[in-house]
């Protein structure tokens, strides 16, 4: 941003407080990417505080000592440096956005991510970076949603700073963005820069409109011109010098595009905008099915500068993304004809038309097996961000995720669990082999975590920031499935669950072994239940697990002819009874 100084009063602000640490950029000698690298390894091994420690530095880096001096929280996309602001927050925890949100512009402010978090499923250090997340109103942070930063051709939103929210002018992205007011579109710029120098080993994998999935160049021409052109326009000011040293303080790291904005154009120049889309993809053919899979074939497309992705469609909807000509699409449903096409992409995220559409006929379940279902979480609840309770329905299965949210997905949908579990209405016939793809939201330290199913550990599932897919057979579950997760290294982490799916024993009778086994009763219950069993002679163990996946009861019982469970707390639960090789679990409500 720039402020309205005299030069001289500027100059001395800046010599006083511009000044990296002698010999910081010392190793800093190349030119172009060679230099972004050199960037990167000085800047990199900072210390990484926690995403809550961002409000403490705010005390420091982001306080109003520029323009009404008046020590309130500085927001770029509330800040009227020309006037008045339209509201002012002070630093005090009293004015964050809490559990009630927000109405309107001025109520409360939290954490905006210049760099959206979604696109590193909220991964640290990422997360918690202060060069790159500041203090913002929370209506106006709604707003500006994930959407890219760019110049606005119509808007169809003003913040009340002149901020804007509308249809964009970049070449390539057709999508909305959002462009702050002068001011301080530099200052945004060089969060940029930072970020795809900072976090340059991971950067490539990012999937943005933004970016164009490289290392080096990181942005796509249109939005990198864009950039630089705002880069150049408002030139770093006295509060971003200050903010820098602040954050540096607190991470001990710095923004080197504010200490030196040569840097800038060393590594990156102005290129004209690549607009060729690549031509579409041939020869899609279906190879091979299995009763839940498809592999997909293709010939290569080509582009005027280079193919960088396939994007893979079933029945008109996006599925998986491929860099290579060849893909296995996952969670079918067995003897089932789907349709597919491909689509091609570049660098500067040109797409091609699609593919002629091919269909593909999924296998019939292996004898002596049933198939019972494919759960692909097409049809998800309303996207939320907040860790709660949803409900909905897919393939005649009713599911209940707890701890849970709809807005990081995989493969543009799927359902994130933290510490909680997926518990699915009575499936039929029983499961016996399980398929999940999993990945992992925060890099864990261990080297999986634990599946559970009814609250009995089944195998294992890698921790892996890809799209990971596992099978664990021998399961043998009837009625409703708990499919919870345990063992992980840290509490803050978080996995995404898609293309589940099941095969059945035929032996495995539901109603069979209901009818035979047990019952349970009363079911409503005020908590106190008994279960009695069909025969008294054989050996039963009684599980009791809560909607969690918590086991809260089991005892072995031996010439009994019931069961006794006292003191349940109101919830919802599965009961398991388990005799030789068999086993049945039944649903239990205590009001």
């Amino acid at each position: 941003m720039k402020q309205i100084y005299s030069l001289l009063l500027l100059f001395l602000f800046t010599a006083g407080f511009a000044q990296a640490p002698t010999g910081y950029y010392t190793t800093a000698t190349g030119s172009g990417y060679t230099l972004k690298t050199q960037l990167y390894s000085i800047i990199k091994d900072h210390t990484v505080l926690s995403y809550g420690d961002l409000y403490v530095t705010y005390e420091t880096s982001d306080i109003d000592n520029f323009f009404e001096k008046d020590g309130s929280v500085l927001d770029m996309y509330s800040e009227n440096p020309a006037g008045t602001d339209p509201y002012t927050y002070s630093i005090a925890s009293a004015q964050r956005c809490g559990p009630s949100g927000y109405v309107k512009e001025g109520d409360c402010y939290n954490r905006e991510h210049i760099i959206p978090q979604s696109i590193f499923s909220q991964a640290s250090p990422m997360v918690s970076d202060a060069h790159f997340i500041t203090p913002t109103d929370g209506e106006v942070n709604g707003i500006r949603s994930n959407y890219p930063h760019s110049t606005v051709a119509t808007a169809t939103q003003t913040t009340l700073n002149g901020s804007k929210l509308g249809a964009s002018t970049t070449a390539g992205y057709t999508g909305p963005v959002f462009e702050p007011i002068d001011e301080f579109k530099g200052d945004i710029a060089r969060m940029y820069f930072y970020f795809a120098t900072r976090y340059e080993n991971t950067v490539a994998g990012y999937n943005y409109p933004m970016f164009n999935n490289s290392t080096n160049k990181v942005f796509t021409t249109a939005f990198l011109n864009q950039l630089l052109a705002w880069h150049n326009q408002d030139p770093v000011s006295a509060r971003e010098i200050a903010r820098n040293n602040a954050i540096y303080a607190r991470q001990n790291n710095r923004n080197p595009y504010i200490d030196n904005p040569d840097y800038v154009t060393a590594i990156w120049k102005i290129e004209v905008v690549d607009t060729e889309a690549p031509t579409a993809v041939a020869n899609v053919t279906v190879t091979e099915t299995t009763a839940n899979t498809a592999t997909l074939t293709w010939t290569a497309a080509t582009d005027n500068v280079a193919v960088t992705a396939y994007d893979i469609y079933v029945n008109g909807t996006l599925k998986t993304t491929e860099t290579g000509l060849t893909a296995t699409v996952n969670g079918l449903a067995a003897s089932t004809t789907y349709t597919f096409y491909v689509i091609s992409r570049d660098a500067e995220r040109n797409s091609s038309i699609a593919s002629t559409s091919v269909e593909g006929v999924t296998k019939a379940p292996d004898a002596g097996t049933t198939f019972c279902a494919s759960e692909d979480f097409q049809t998800i609840p309303t996207n939320s961000g907040s860790y709660v309770t949803h409900t909905w329905t897919n393939a005649g299965i009713s599911w209940t995720s707890t701890d849970s949210r709809t807005d990081q997905t995989l493969n543009s949908r799927a359902i994130t669990i933290r510490n909680g579990s997926l518990s699915s209405s009575s499936v039929a016939n029983g499961i016996k082999d399980l398929t999940v793809t999993t990945q992992l939201v925060f890099s864990g330290t261990a080297g999986s975590f634990k599946l559970n199913v009814n609250g009995v550990e089944v195998g294992t599932i890698p921790y892996s920031t890809t799209a990971t897919t596992t099978t664990i057979s021998g399961i043998n579950v009837t009625g409703n499935v708990i499919i919870s997760i345990s063992g992980n290294s840290s509490t803050s982490n978080r996995v995404k669950f898609d293309d589940l799916s099941w095969t059945c024993s035929a032996s495995l009778s539901v109603d069979e072994l209901e009818t035979k086994s047990f019952n349970i009763y009363p079911n409503p219950s005020s908590g106190n239940v008994k279960i009695n069993f069909e025969n008294p002679n054989e050996n039963y163990n009684v599980q009791v697990f809560s909607v969690l996946g918590q086991k809260v009861f089991e005892k072995d019982f031996t010439n009994s002819s019931s069961a006794v469970i006292n003191n349940l707390q109101k919830g919802v639960y599965l009961v398991k009874i388990t005799t030789d090789t068999k086993s049945v679990t039944k649903k239990l409500i205590v009001n």
